[in-house]
């Protein structure tokens, strides 16, 4: 199966969970979206990978537009009835991926993205035409969960996040992203980061992850050395603690 048809498989089946999970509904860095959108009057925000649209929804009271962008249907159809449920009428919805933006050059005045850019097939792609979007003083905001800044602590976590998501790509590291917004052309700098508990029994639902997979996730962090489960402050019932940072770019 390609990863494209894998990710939206995956997706497609679990949108309505997503929506309705806590850890993306809530947090401090969607107050900070909101804020920063707010600075840039009738600002036309482009929200790419936007799941169920709770980056969306948090800036859209401050924009003029937001482009809710996503490969999988099933999630838009998601962000779609939510917005209209929420009286957004500013937020319009469309499919396609993130390597080839079917938008005009110099279109946005901002690009946001949350969760989603860990399963980006090309990421230096996907920030070129984020870039080519983008209006000559706009911004980028991106959200996402970090990768481990050692290999020890590297290997452990992909491992973990591809046995419970077979579309997982890579959880990049402060340094890789940095290294990557530089290469496609942007200035950068890493705005926050924030710890992210993950709560084993939810995280594993939402993504349906099979029997046997939660026994491989299990095995690997009791045999994890002792300062991988330290820094991960893994829990006996397989919850853990993530990092999620947000990168802040501009033209």
């Amino acid at each position: 199966m390609e990863h494209d048809v894998l990710v939206a498989q995956q997706f497609g089946a679990t949108a309505q969970a997503y929506l309705e999970s806590v850890t993306h509904a809530t947090g401090d860095d969607l107050e900070l979206l909101s804020h920063e959108v707010a600075t840039v009057p009738q600002a036309r925000v482009l929200d790419l990978g936007c799941g169920a649209g709770h980056a969306s929804f948090a800036v859209a009271p401050s924009a003029a537009s937001v482009t809710a962008y996503d490969m999988t249907a099933e999630m838009l159809a998601v962000v779609q009835r939510e917005a209209t449920a929420r009286g957004f009428g500013n937020i319009a919805t469309v499919q396609g991926m993130a390597e080839a933006l079917p938008f005009p050059e110099s279109h946005f005045d901002f690009v946001i993205s949350r969760y989603s850019a860990h399963h980006w097939r090309d990421v230096a792609a996907a920030l070129r035409e984020v870039r080519r979007v983008l209006k000559a003083d706009g911004r980028v905001l991106l959200i996402d969960t970090a990768g481990g800044e050692t290999p020890l602590l590297d290997t452990h976590l992909q491992a973990v996040e591809i046995l419970r998501d077979p579309s997982h790509i890579r959880d990049y590291s402060t340094h890789e992203w940095l290294t990557l917004f530089r290469e496609a052309g942007f200035n950068a700098t890493l705005r926050k980061p924030w710890p992210l508990p993950i709560e084993f029994a939810s995280w594993i639902k939402r993504m349906r992850t099979s029997p046997e997979r939660v026994a491989a996730i299990h095995a690997m962090w009791n045999a994890a050395p002792d300062e991988v489960r330290r820094f991960f402050e893994v829990q006996p019932d397989g919850s853990f603690t993530l990092q999620k940072i947000m990168i802040a770019a501009a033209r």
